[in-house]
């Protein structure tokens, strides 16, 4: 085989990766089964798809071997096929959040009102829970926190968190994380929170954030 033949035929697997993430919705899908395993059905729901485009949209990213199934009695549960799917997918973020303005625009224009600039780096997470200054709160949905979590974290899915504010402590400070940067669950949990005068900041990124840097870890906690 010549040169030609060679990078001809090897670009053209790269280039399955790059196809297959070349769509917005299936972005949006990596980024629901770093969370969690779902099933089609449970994903359309989320994405607000059709069935049948959430599955086609599925197709192609199994196509690339992004993805992986396996069987839940009747049911076919996909997730990511490995943890360099979810460093792909952060690291094309990152190469967006540099290169592309519209992305901070975007950002600036939807934040939720009453969240402070501060937030708690994750580096900072064990000095917090070692001097029991904090509460770590995980809004996501259950389902995700059952997944895996940040250890120590409580489960507070948003949509319980105002019945359940009187759950939460008045002499901590309330770090609050959910599915990533760009996931609003935490910004509404904490502008709910400081509205009702608790001390409450967000974690800087989130679980995605933090599982890429702790692989190991994270299926620790997965497995809780």
């Amino acid at each position: 085989m010549g040169h030609r033949q060679f990078k001809d035929r090897i670009y053209a697997q790269f280039a399955r990766v790059g196809a297959a993430l070349s769509s917005d919705k299936r972005l949006e899908l990596i980024d629901l089964l770093a969370q969690a395993p779902r099933n089609v059905e449970a994903l359309a729901a989320e994405t607000e798809m059709s069935v049948a485009n959430t599955s086609q949209h599925l197709q192609a990213l199994k196509a690339a071997n992004l993805v992986e199934t396996e069987r839940d009695g009747t049911r076919v549960v996909y997730r990511l096929a490995g943890d360099e799917v979810l460093g792909l997918w952060l690291a094309l973020r990152g190469t967006a959040e540099t290169h592309l303005a519209e992305v901070s625009r975007l950002v600036h224009d939807h934040a939720v009102d009453g969240v402070p600039s501060e937030q708690v780096s994750r580096d900072g997470l064990a000095a917090l829970f070692r001097d029991d200054q904090m509460l770590l709160l995980d809004v996501r949905p259950a389902v995700e926190y059952a997944s895996g979590h940040i250890p120590g974290a409580v489960a507070v899915p948003i949509e319980e968190l105002e019945a359940r504010l009187p759950e939460l402590p008045t002499d901590k400070k309330v770090v609050v994380y959910c599915r990533g940067s760009y996931c609003q669950f935490a910004d509404e949990a904490v502008a709910l929170l400081r509205g009702r005068g608790i001390n409450a900041v967000r974690l800087e990124g989130g679980w995605e954030e933090w599982m890429a840097e702790h692989p190991r870890r994270k299926r620790v906690a997965s497995r809780r």
